[in-house]
């Protein structure tokens, strides 16, 4: 066998050993396509030390092939978590917001969307607020607000209750009503 032939020969086998290496990402074959893949590679590697006329070629082909396969690997399994085999490997939960809101103390904290409440401590951005008598802790979305001023509920995310600062609330007809 001549130099060259062995050579192309060596990289042949390189190239199907990444193709089996791809390969077994999609394919279940429990490892025997990757011990395949890493016996050519080796192999190829190998027959370009024997077979070629300058050392160097081998060393680069070393070097072009450590570089190679964890760039693939690492290609590969960013990729593998998307393909049939891989979504078996891989659990999905639940969002971490819709476990925690579930929660019945949680589910408590959802009444107070859209209510006005006022600041007892100084929220910076984080606090306590006062809603219709119960103090909760609050947090701005990164503003600060003084005790005393009036701030309504935009959001409760993951027990959070999120405010914003806001003018007192008009509570005209209410102040005068008669309640009998």
């Amino acid at each position: 066998m001549t130099s060259s032939v062995a050579l192309v020969l060596a990289y042949v086998l390189i190239f199907a050993g990444v193709l089996l290496l791809v390969a077994e990402f999609f394919l279940p074959t429990h490892g025997v396509l990757l011990v395949l893949s890493l016996s050519a590679v080796a192999l190829g590697v190998a027959m370009t030390f024997m077979y070629s006329d300058d050392p160097s070629t081998g060393f680069i082909t070393l070097i072009a092939v450590f570089v190679a396969l964890p760039t693939v690997g690492g290609v590969m399994l960013y990729y593998w978590p998307r393909t049939r085999v891989g979504r078996r490997f891989f659990l999905n939960g639940p969002d971490e917001d819709a476990t925690i809101a579930s929660m019945p103390v949680h589910l408590e904290l959802e009444q107070l969307r859209g209510r006005y409440g006022r600041a007892i401590s100084a929220l910076r951005p984080a606090g306590v607020v006062e809603f219709d008598g119960r103090r909760i802790d609050t947090m701005t979305e990164g503003m600060m607000v003084e005790p005393g001023q009036w701030v309504r509920c935009i959001d409760v995310k993951a027990g959070k209750v999120i405010v914003r600062p806001a003018d007192k609330p008009d509570l005209g007809d209410l102040e005068t009503a008669i309640f009998s």
